[in-house]
């Protein structure tokens, strides 16, 4: 229980002092009065009547006082409160805009208006963001920071065969996605979800609600998409290898015809082993060219994985410069740069981005140009670059498409052998038309 002393300390409340105040203001006009009144020649009954009509006027003029100061705070005060709660439909009326309670007044509304707008603001977003979670075809969870699920998606139902209801409170270690809160993202994860296995894109990524920590999974099947393109990359190389064995076996096949009417012909015509001999010889050429292409393709699928050592830019792009011999080759110097790359490699893909460039500018009578520079920002990378001055283009859509070629005596596997030594490196290949002239460009892009 409170003692006496420490309800003595109690201090008075604001509308107590006010009215106390209201008081002392009014007291010596009062006191003064009185004194006139009783002292002077007056009867009684003007005394006493005087007296409780000067007492009960300061005593309401000081509670009028009091409520003209206290009533506006409390309606304030009632406002805040519901805008605490999160009402904001309550506003002051009846408020002038140029006194200071009215300028109080106008600002609670305004705070008002505006937390009603935000709140609807929120609540839209909230609703866009809900929706766009659920229609999403990935597998979405959220952990708080004791790896206990708080939200998940449709998707992340049927990857688990289960409903939210029954998924939400549960731990990512009985839900069987420990594994997805460790390690690095964004990777590749082969596993079976309630028997269903294929293979996962994981990422993951953190934010924070009410000040905690919490995960945000993402899963996204690759499964399907992946047998697309395995099925895409299947149909192209049955269509290649169809056309190719047909231009072998066409005319393999006309000419054993023809030697078995030959060798059946009684008599046989008098230069017999003549035509006997052709045949034979074109049926090896054209074999040996389907030997040579299949051999092409090995190669193009069977790209050993680069061994990295040290390179210095300037020394490999001057040494593959004066490997080509037809048609002299500008070397203009970049900044001095050394990158982590299998030489051997690189050299077989700048040869033929080089010999590329120089069969083009010999159909003009042309030059050819290589240089290189460094890249900008952080990425740390660096371009070599390979000019022509020959026709250009013609046909972007197919440089890379295997065995594709507009030379005679093209291979149609340098650019996909280049471009796929390029990207074991980390790196990109791309060749464009030049814009402010005739010809060719070629750019690397090889991370330093």
């Amino acid at each position: 229980m409170t003692s006496e002393p420490e309800r003595k300390r109690k201090p008075l409340s604001h509308d107590v002092r006010l009215f106390l105040m209201a008081l002392a203001a009014g007291l010596p006009a009062v006191v003064v009065a009185m004194v006139l009144l009783w002292t002077g020649q007056w009867s009684a009954r003007v005394q006493w009547t005087l007296s409780v009509f000067m007492v009960s006027s300061w005593l309401g003029f000081a509670l009028v006082l009091r409520a003209q100061v206290v009533r506006p705070l409390q309606t304030i005060s009632n406002m805040l409160g519901a805008l605490q709660e999160g009402d904001y439909s309550i506003r002051a009326r009846q408020y002038r805009d140029d006194d200071a309670l009215g300028l109080a007044m106008l600002e609670v509304n305004t705070l008002g208006e505006t937390l009603h707008r935000q709140r609807l603001d929120a609540l839209e977003a909230t609703a866009l963001l809900s929706k766009v979670m659920e229609e999403i075809d990935v597998a979405a969870f959220t952990f708080d920071g004791s790896a206990t699920l708080r939200l998940v998606n449709r998707g992340g139902e049927r990857l688990l065969g289960r409903r939210s209801a029954d998924l939400i409170g549960k731990t990512a270690e009985e839900l069987d996605l420990a594994q997805c809160l460790e390690g690095e993202t964004p990777r590749l994860m082969d596993h079976a979800f309630t028997g269903l296995g294929g293979r996962w894109e994981l990422r993951r990524s953190v934010f924070r609600e009410s000040g905690l920590p919490h995960q945000l999974v993402v899963l996204s099947d690759l499964t399907r998409a992946l047998r697309h393109e395995e099925r895409q990359a299947w149909q192209r190389l049955v269509q290649v290898l169809r056309h190719e064995i047909n231009n072998s076996l066409a005319p393999i096949q006309s000419l054993a015809g023809t030697m078995r009417r030959i060798l059946t012909r009684n008599p046989r015509p008098p230069d017999w082993e003549k035509d006997l001999g052709q045949g034979l010889s074109i049926i090896t050429e054209r074999s040996g060219a389907l030997s040579r292409f299949m051999a092409s393709y090995a190669k193009l699928t069977h790209l050993p994985k680069p061994r990295l050592g040290q390179l210095d830019v300037a020394t490999w792009v001057n040494r593959v410069a004066r490997l080509e011999t037809r048609i002299p080759v500008a070397v203009l110097h970049g900044p001095e740069l050394t990158i982590a790359a299998d030489g051997d490699q690189l050299d077989q893909l700048l040869i033929n981005l080089v010999r590329n460039a120089a069969d083009a500018a010999l159909e003009t009578g042309g030059g050819v140009r290589v240089g290189w520079a460094a890249g900008r920002g952080a990425d740390g990378y660096v371009e070599i670059w390979v000019q022509d001055d020959g026709p250009g283009l013609s046909n972007t859509d197919n440089l890379f498409v295997p065995f594709f070629t507009t030379k005679p005596q093209g291979s149609g596997i340098g650019l996909v052998l280049s471009r796929q030594i390029a990207e074991a490196h980390g790196g990109n290949l791309m060749l464009v038309n030049r814009e402010s002239a005739s010809g060719c460009e070629a750019r690397l892009r090889l991370p330093v």
